[in-house]
């Protein structure tokens, strides 16, 4: 009988009833192993996972500024490098605010420099933790308190930036995507990336019952159906060969979207069009 894995994210935390993030969270947590040292971006995470006296990671951990984190986990792969330890995996998380926004200049210039990092962002896409405002990672017509909805404007206006692919541009040596709704394909990725060395990049795409507005039991089925759509890509680059990991049903994008309040002011012509711009990424007519 398999021996069971050590819990190296505990239960007991403050996240959100079918926080996505958490169960992305402890997802790789269970890939990385015991040998490692996070880092760990402002954030949600943070601060449902590090409130004084208590903390729910059972390894090494230090909290960094939103725009530090990357910078703060080159410096100890650095140290322990210094110290001839190449076994222990430094590895950095944050959202997608401290990612795509306030910490890509910081972490873009850790990738230029091919630092031994193993950078995962969860993607909830919004500021979940301060108020639910837009960030680079929000979808086109999606509410957030900064993206609001009215006559003329309706939701986001810009789509959702590309994060994987202008770290890939970076030329490191992995960037995996994936979705907290498949663990198996988390652990894989997790693992591989793990087992290298250099810049290494993972995306996972995490439902927030608060944010989306959505019901906490509905959190992997809509994660689920991101992927289905053919909206979230689950795939991988490695020595610049991009592999899609797995391949859509291509159900309409309506489904997904109406299982959340975040896009419950769209209209058909809407939703059309960005069901439009889904089919042409793909390739389909």
């Amino acid at each position: 009988m398999e021996k069971k894995k050590e819990e190296l994210f505990v239960s007991g935390h403050t996240a959100c009833a079918g926080c996505g993030a958490a169960i992305a969270i402890r997802e790789v947590m269970k890939a990385l192993g015991p040998d490692c040292i996070i880092v760990n971006a402002t954030g949600c995470s943070e601060i449902f996972t590090s409130k004084y006296p208590e903390s729910a990671w059972n390894v090494p951990y230090i909290h960094a500024n939103f725009e530090n984190a990357a910078p703060v986990a080159a410096g100890i792969a650095k140290a322990l490098e210094v110290k001839g330890n190449d076994h222990t995996v430094v590895a950095c998380i944050a959202g997608d605010g401290a990612t795509y926004d306030i910490g890509w200049g910081p972490l873009s210039g850790s990738l230029e420099r091919n630092d031994n990092v193993l950078y995962i962002c969860y993607d909830n896409e919004a500021y979940s933790n301060t108020g639910v405002q837009r960030s680079g990672a929000t979808p086109f017509g999606a509410w957030t308190t900064t993206s609001q909805v009215g006559n003329k404007i309706k939701g986001k206006t810009e789509w959702k930036k590309p994060i994987a692919d202008i770290v890939a541009a970076h030329s490191i040596p992995y960037v995996g995507v994936s979705s907290m709704a498949y663990p198996f394909d988390v652990e894989m990725k997790v693992k591989k990336a793990a087992g290298m060395k250099g810049a290494r990049f993972i995306l996972i795409h995490s439902t927030c019952t608060t944010g989306w507005r959505h019901k906490p039991e509905l959190t992997v089925k809509i994660a689920r159906l991101a992927v289905e759509t053919g909206l979230w890509k689950v795939y991988e680059i490695e020595d610049g060969k991009e592999k899609v990991n797995i391949q859509p049903k291509f159900t309409p994008v309506e489904e997904y979207f109406k299982l959340q309040g975040r896009f419950k002011h769209l209209t058909g012509n809407d939703i059309a069009f960005i069901q439009k711009r889904i089919n042409e990424e793909w390739g389909k007519k």
